[in-house]
């Protein structure tokens, strides 16, 4: 059979692929490390689509993307079944659910979330919250944290953000710039985990049966392809902000959530909590779009909903939009505002993959690629625990304030603001996550009900 027919054949009808990356889709709880595990459990174990070793390679490229790279993997094995369509079809369904759940979320925080019951229930979720992040401080660490020179890596990471606010792609860059010349002096330094373990062969899966008739005609690199991708993906992902700026100028909300947006697009290395630091920020401080405390509101949403965590940006759209609504009605606005959020940032991943998904594949178990991931993961680690603190301080206390000496700015508490209620909460959901072993979103739901019985009971505001 020639290869062109082979490849249109695929062996998996289109529409049951459709119907099982919806599954996929709902099942996606949990943040990266769960949707991976549940790609992995469905698409090599239970379907036999691919093997063990091409889902890792597929991985290993995803996570030295930009994006969130749950999404990525989606659109690449996508790609890899059904060629581009394959991998729209993919990458929509993946974050579909979640952009439905979170439209109604931040509709009802945005509308309600400052009235007695509905604050109390958020509050909840925010003091919850900073367990998640504290267990994927330990669990990332666990993962990616095999030897001296990647604790050190780590270390140097989380320093470097915390202390002298450094940014975090020069962070990225300079770990993978010391994993790939320690591939060179020392590769067993650098030496990448095992991310999921080990798991039954998958040496007759679908794509690797594909691949043995012949190197299916949309894997293999094209220049004029690389270009058509790099143009059509460019105006897609780009035309609304270029027709924002023509018709409302730069200082206009949208335009400025589709700049914003964008631009984390191509800076959001090592997954959604690696750059939360750097969004929260930006959105409280620089666009003044949220409080403090609303992005951890935020990041309840995303961590509760099916989808990416970096779907965050869907709620700090709509709440940009809907306190600046212009001419139009509040929650119009905040749907529009949160669309165009998630657009800008979820388009790009599709042009990552398309573009260079044909190139990757030449790379199958190149060690200094390996060596590189593994150096970034490490100061991802560092950089997610810089997130913690900075999530601990502003849920902790009322008032946080900037130190700065000798090159470096440290935010420091006020003690005598801190929030007992949010205290207590908290420790019981480090307590419950880490000692009783409870699942995350059990332990949100309990900490929301508690944040409800404190209003009741102590009348939090």
């Amino acid at each position: 059979m020639p290869i062109s027919q082979a490849d249109d054949s695929h062996r998996v009808a289109f529409g049951e692929a459709a119907r099982v990356w919806l599954r996929v889709a709902a099942l996606s709880f949990g943040g990266p490390a769960g949707q991976i595990a549940v790609m992995h459990r469905i698409l090599v174990e239970e379907k036999h689509w691919i093997s063990e070793t091409r889902f890792l390679h597929a991985l290993n490229y995803c996570m030295l993307l930009p994006g969130p790279e749950a999404h990525e993997l989606a659109i690449y094995i996508g790609w890899l079944l059904h060629r581009v369509r394959g991998g729209i079809v993919a990458g929509t369904l993946f974050v579909l659910p979640g952009l439905i759940t979170l439209s109604v979320l931040s509709w009802v925080y945005g509308s309600f979330g400052h009235v007695g019951v509905v604050h109390a229930l958020f509050f909840g979720v925010k003091a919850a919250v900073l367990a998640v992040v504290l267990e994927a401080v330990v669990r990332v660490g666990k993962r990616a944290l095999k030897s001296k020179a990647l604790f050190t890596t780590a270390m140097l990471a989380f320093i470097g953000i915390f202390f002298f606010a450094l940014p975090f792609p020069l962070i990225v860059f300079a770990a993978a710039v010391i994993g790939f010349i320690g591939n060179r002096l020392r590769p067993e330094w650098f030496k990448a985990g095992d991310s999921h373990g080990a798991a039954k062969d998958g040496s007759q899966a679908t794509v690797d049966r594909i691949f043995e008739e012949g190197m299916p005609s949309h894997v293999r690199p094209s220049l004029a392809r690389f270009l058509k991708v790099f143009v059509v993906g460019g105006v897609i992902w780009l035309g609304p902000l270029a027709l924002l700026l023509c018709l409302l100028g730069a200082d206009n909300v949208f335009t400025a959530i589709a700049i914003f947006n964008s631009k984390m697009a191509v800076v959001t290395f090592g997954g959604a909590y690696a750059v939360l630091a750097y969004m929260a920020q930006q959105a409280v401080e620089y666009y003044h779009w949220l409080r403090p405390g609303e992005m951890l509101v935020g990041l309840g949403f995303a961590e509760t909903t099916p989808g990416p965590l970096i779907s965050v940006v869907q709620f700090v759209g709509f709440m940009a939009a809907f306190r600046h609504p212009g001419t139009l009605y509040p929650t119009l606005a905040g749907l529009l505002g949160g669309a165009l959020a998630m657009w800008s940032t979820f388009v790009p991943p599709f042009i990552w993959i398309f573009l260079g998904g044909p190139y990757i594949e030449a790379f199958n178990g190149n060690k200094a690629l390996n060596s590189a991931l593994s150096a970034v993961t490490a100061a991802v680690v560092g950089v997610i625990l810089n997130l913690a603190i900075w999530f601990g301080l502003h849920t902790l206390f009322a008032r946080v304030v900037e130190m700065h000496g000798y090159g470096f700015t440290v935010g420091l508490p006020i003690l005598a603001t801190i929030d007992w209620p949010a205290l207590v909460l908290s420790l019981g959901a480090i307590l419950a996550m880490f000692h009783f072993k409870t699942g995350m979103i059990p332990t949100l739901a309990v900490c929301a009900a508690l944040g409800v019985a404190f209003y009741f009971a102590i009348g939090i505001t």
